[in-house]
């Protein structure tokens, strides 16, 4: 009878010890390797073996890191919030402190997972990607350009944010890895806040004086007053290989725009004309980066393969 109590005691102890599995709301839906499925399953596992052998300490079998303030893909990290800028009605510039002059150690254009757990009680957890536009050598911060919804969870948390507080976070992850002067050409064609991963690949080679890579990079944003990061954009525009465009959906008034813009701003959305016209424009032949919604990536993944380059000569962000 006390053998019988003693298992069933020790299975409740396993099944207490057994990983939970993750909401749809805690992946963020960017392919992110590794998902927090990936890490559902890694655990999952590691527990099976534990419990047919009946060691516990397997269950701690993690993998060791370097160093407890080291950016992992697998663990989140609390960094404080240092500064906070309004950009446009709905959209931050929000600056994180790193310590002393360390770096975050991204790639340009890679992003970071950021976590927001709602409620004590049956706690909602849901992440979120997004891709810091400070330059990827920047020493003692990073920046992220965050667009919030009215609707959103994760935006009225953000919304909430003030100096002093903190925000968790995991990564690096992102599938392109830029290389300098590996492409004769880069055709960016973003959209609203998938401005970002550009934002750190144009800047690298920029600053890079051996990097001799041309650049275009088209950015469509509703109006004027809606584009982001215009003095960073300007200055981008003085170097000797970057040209800039924008396209504005919801204006049609050369006459409203600073005359520094008027040349290179095309009204209404960006289309296969458009783009026919830009790459045909480009010096060289261009390897493109598209990053914006899902349905602004798909019909720019359509106007490339018209236009003539294939699958292997744009990236989709």
């Amino acid at each position: 009878m006390m053998d019988q109590q003693e298992e069933d005691d020790d299975e409740d102890m396993w099944l207490q010890l057994r990983p939970v599995e993750p909401l749809p709301s805690q992946c963020c839906g960017s392919g992110c390797s590794p998902c927090v499925f990936d890490l559902y399953h890694r655990d999952l596992a590691r527990w099976e073996t534990a419990r047919a052998c009946k060691d516990r300490n397997l269950l701690t079998g993690k993998e060791p890191q370097s160093s407890p303030s080291k950016l992992s893909p697998e663990t989140f990290l609390a960094f404080r919030i240092s500064a906070i800028s309004k950009l446009t009605k709905d959209t931050y510039q929000v600056r994180f402190a790193l310590p002393g002059n360390s770096q975050l150690g991204l790639r340009p254009g890679q992003h970071l997972i950021l976590r927001y757990v709602r409620g004590r009680v049956d706690d909602l957890e849901i992440q979120r990607a997004y891709t810091p536009t400070s330059p990827a050598n920047a020493k003692g911060y990073f920046e992220v350009l965050i667009k919030c919804y009215q609707t959103g969870l994760m935006s009225r948390y953000i919304e909430s944010w003030k100096a002093g507080d903190t925000a968790f976070w995991r990564g690096p992850f992102g599938g392109f890895v830029y290389k300098p002067n590996q492409y004769g050409e880069l055709l960016m064609l973003a959209a609203g806040t998938g401005l970002a991963p550009m934002v750190s690949i144009l800047q690298s080679i920029t600053d890079n004086a051996d990097d001799e890579t041309f650049v275009t990079l088209v950015s469509c944003f509703k109006t004027f007053e809606s584009i982001y990061l215009k003095t960073f954009l300007q200055e981008q525009a003085r170097f000797w290989n970057v040209r800039t465009f924008f396209v504005l959906s919801q204006e049609n008034s050369p006459e409203q725009l600073p005359w520094s813009y008027r040349e290179k701003t095309r009204f209404g959305r960006l289309t296969q004309d458009l783009v026919e016209e830009l790459v045909g424009s480009c010096r060289r032949k261009p390897y493109a980066l598209v990053c914006g919604s899902a349905e602004f990536t798909k019909d720019m993944a359509r106007c490339l393969l018209h236009v003539g380059l294939a699958e292997d000569s744009y990236f989709l962000f």
